[in-house]
């Protein structure tokens, strides 16, 4: 099997995975969720670091996001800022490989993609179909929670998938 199918099956895979995640996580302040799906995506990029699978992750986890979103009127701002998020922390990746403590680099990288990611959709949904809630109530209520939780789950998610491509001997070579 080449190498970038393999990459693009792991990287449908972990988006499969974020979706179950996406459906466990109950709405709250204003019907917006926890984005746990970031972690699956950052998990993806930090795997596979080529800007094609970067862009592949974004347009996917942005329409099953879309198509998953508990936030009224949310389906487009979830694309503009997946996309959007995961060019800028394909950049953080790219500029965190000569760091020397990646476990922390990964949990940094997480924290603050997620508070990029927050920041666009809510700005983007302010703009094009309004918040059901004040903006600062939902950037500290969900997205700065969030933020906190991706550091655990997407350090937990990495070292998991990593682990399971070793025992099953997929390796994939850039």
């Amino acid at each position: 099997m080449n190498v970038n199918l393999r990459k693009n099956i792991l990287t449908a895979l972990l988006i499969a995975i974020g979706v179950i995640l996406r459906q466990i996580v109950p709405g709250t302040i204003g019907s917006m969720k926890f984005d746990v799906m970031l972690s699956v995506i950052f998990v993806s990029l930090l795997i596979n670091r080529d800007f094609k699978n970067t862009i592949l992750t974004g347009l996917l986890g942005g329409l099953i996001a879309a198509m998953t979103t508990t936030f009224p009127g949310g389906q487009i701002p979830n694309i503009i800022d997946k996309l959007i998020t995961c060019c800028l922390v394909y950049g953080m990746i790219q500029l965190s490989e000569k760091f020397q403590n990646q476990t922390i680099t990964r949990g940094i990288i997480s924290f603050i993609g997620t508070i990029i990611s927050g920041s666009i959709f809510l700005t983007s949904a302010l703009f094009i179909v309004g918040l059901p809630a004040p903006l600062e109530v939902l950037f500290l209520g969900i997205v700065l929670p969030t933020a906190v939780t991706n550091i655990f789950l997407t350090t937990f998610l990495y070292q998991t998938v990593l682990m399971a491509m070793k025992v099953t001997g997929i390796h994939i070579a850039e």
